[in-house]
This record gives structure tokens, C-alpha cells and sequence, in this order.
């Protein structure tokens, strides 16, 4: 088993079945991983409170606090790469998980190596953020404005508070005006070839997009739909 240090990424299980949980921490751990562990959600809120995680593998049923409430907490103050798990298989299901905030959903039974594959993939996206600020000019559409180099928007002046696929998702759109892009382009574009997810991603990212950067989300004039092709930006 490898020691801990500093370099090591931190993963949070969060996971009711003791022997599901004894077997996510093993793994993690022999692929190079720093693992803590909760079986309660309580318990699982307040070590991901206290010792921040660069990523959270969160069971959907859980005794206390249920994984669905603590991702909502969590997605308050935090951007921290959310993966739930649950019994609950259906699209309804997975939809629902990604519109409280969770980066991905797996449904049980799952196999080992693909969740491993998504924790890398979640892993090296979040950490991909560049460090120092691009020379990339401001791209300023009326009274909304986007800064690439220091990864902000702003509408009105004021800060708007995304998580960092949000961003990269409205990025491209800035860049690509008057263009319209089906659901698997942006994928393909966005999210890149070693995601899992399907289509529905994108539309639950663009109504996310529309409540911060639409005067009136429910008629949207800046990110529209264009019906059996996809999405268009005006610029």
C-alpha cells in the first residue's frame, strides 16, 4: 500500500456497505490515492467540511444525511468533483443527480476499473486549470462579460459563481458565436472523449448557464435552443 503525502490526491468515500467501501478505499489506494472513509452522511458532510477533498464518491442512500442533501450542501461553497452512486438506474434518476450538482453518476453494480477510469478523468480535468492568466482578451456580449484568463463572468458587473465545466462549457460558446452545435459536438468538444455521460449533460449545463446569464431564463435571447439541431450562441 502506498504512504500518503502532500502530492497525493484526496478521495473522500462516502459509502453505507461496508464491504462496497472496504473495497472503493482499497482500490483507490493501490492506484496512488490518499483515501478517507465515512458510512454515515453526516459523518461524510463533516469530514469533507473540515479536510477538503480534491474529490468525493458519494453514495445516494445513506443513514443521517442522504448523499443527495449533502451534495446540495456541498455545492454552496464548494466546486469539489462529485461522484454519485445509486441503485437508482434510470435516466429520471441520473438527470436528477446531475441537476443537484453531482460531475457524474454511476449506477450499482458498477465495474471497478470504470469507476477508476472516471475518478482519473474527473481528477485531471479539475486539475487542469491553467495557473496563470491568459492573454486572452475579454469577450463582452451588453452587460455580460467573460475573462478566460482569470476563468470570471460577470452580468451587471457582478461575479457569477460557476463550477469550472459550467465555465468551460459558456467559454466555448463565447468563442464559437452565431454557431449552432449538437448536443455530441459539445460534448465532444467540452467534455472530451474520456467522459461517460450522455447528451442530457449538456442540456442540464445550458438551463445552469441560462438562470446566470439570461435576463429571463424561460425565453432565453443570448444561449438558445434551435430545435432538432442543438444549441446556438448570439454573441
Amino acid at each position: 500500500m502506498a504512504t500518503a503525502n502532500a502530492t497525493q490526491p484526496k478521495v473522500l468515500v462516502v459509502e453505507d456497505e461496508d464491504t462496497l467501501l472496504f473495497t472503493l478505499a482499497h482500490n483507490l489506494r493501490r492506484e496512488g490515492y490518499a483515501v478517507r472513509t465515512a458510512s454515515r452522511g453526516d459523518d461524510g458532510l463533516k469530514m469533507a467540511r473540515e479536510e477538503p477533498p480534491d474529490l468525493i464518491i458519494l453514495d445516494v442512500m445513506l443513514p443521517g444525511v442522504d448523499g443527495v442533501q449533502i451534495c446540495r450542501l456541498l455545492r454552496r461553497d464548494s466546486d469539489v468533483p462529485i461522484i454519485m452512486l445509486t441503485a437508482l438506474g434510470g435516466e429520471r434518476d441520473r438527470v436528477a443527480g446531475l441537476d443537484i450538482g453531482a460531475d457524474d453518476y454511476l449506477p450499482k453494480p458498477f465495474g471497478m476499473r470504470e469507476l477508476l477510469a472516471r475518478v482519473r478523468a474527473l481528477l485531471r480535468r479539475s486539475g487542469a486549470r491553467p495557473a496563470k492568466i491568459s492573454p486572452t482578451p475579454v469577450l463582452t456580449s451588453g452587460d455580460f462579460q467573460l475573462d478566460p484568463g482569470r476563468r470570471e463572468a460577470r452580468r451587471g458587473g457582478e461575479l457569477l459563481r460557476m463550477k469550472p465545466k459550467e465555465f468551460d462549457l459558456l467559454l466555448f460558446f463565447t468563442q464559437h458565436p452565431g454557431r449552432v452545435f449538437s448536443r455530441e459536438q459539445i460534448l465532444d468538444q467540452v467534455w472530451g472523449d474520456d467522459f461517460f455521460g450522455g447528451p442530457r449533460t449538456v442540456d442540464v449545463h445550458v438551463r445552469w448557464l441560462r438562470q446566470k446569464i439570461e435576463p429571463d431564463p424561460a425565453n432565453p435571447v443570448r444561449l438558445r435552443t434551435v430545435r432538432g439541431s442543438g444549441y446556438l450562441f448570439e454573441g
